[in-house]
Formats: structure tokens, C-alpha cells, sequence
């Protein structure tokens, strides 16, 4: 019993659960940007008879959106990290 108290964090979950979500959040950055980018390019480029020049173009923008993403969720969780780790100001 003293032993699941001590695997959970402030919040009340399990040790592991803050890195689960930092990496769910991270992969989904990378992922869903970056797919939605090549279907709607190639699609477009068929629809265009442009061959790679949307695909490619929208790629590109997909791949920067998704380091916006990653810097942005990265950025979150130093700043909460950096908070826990600050202890609390006296009030004296």
C-alpha cells in the first residue's frame, strides 16, 4: 500500500502517466500535421494535374506546422516542470 502511494505523482496518477502524455501529445504533432498534408496534396495535385508541386509544397508546411506544435507542447511542460521544481515564496 505505502508502495502505490509512492508511485503516484502529485496529481494523483501513476509515475508514468506525465511522459505517456508528453509523448502522445508530441507523436500526434508529428503525425497528424504531416498526414493530412501529403492525402490533401496528392489529392489536389490529381485534381490540378499538378504532380508534385502541391504535394510537395504542402509537405513542407505540414513539417513546419508540426514543429510549431512540438516546440509549443515542449515548451508547456518545461514551464510546469519548472514549476514544481520552484519552491513556494513566504509571504513574510
Amino acid at each position: 500500500m505505502e508502495e502505490n502511494k509512492q508511485n503516484m505523482n502529485n496529481k494523483g496518477g501513476p509515475w508514468w502517466k506525465d511522459g505517456v502524455q508528453v509523448f502522445t501529445q508530441v507523436s500526434v504533432w508529428i503525425v497528424v500535421p504531416i498526414l493530412v498534408a501529403l492525402f490533401v496534396g496528392k489529392s489536389l495535385d490529381a485534381h490540378f494535374g499538378t504532380k508534385p508541386k502541391i504535394f510537395l509544397l504542402l509537405a513542407g508546411l505540414g513539417f513546419i506546422f508540426s514543429c510549431y506544435g512540438i516546440i509549443r507542447v515542449i515548451k508547456k511542460y518545461l514551464k510546469e516542470i519548472e514549476d514544481l521544481s520552484t519552491p513556494p515564496k513566504k509571504d513574510n
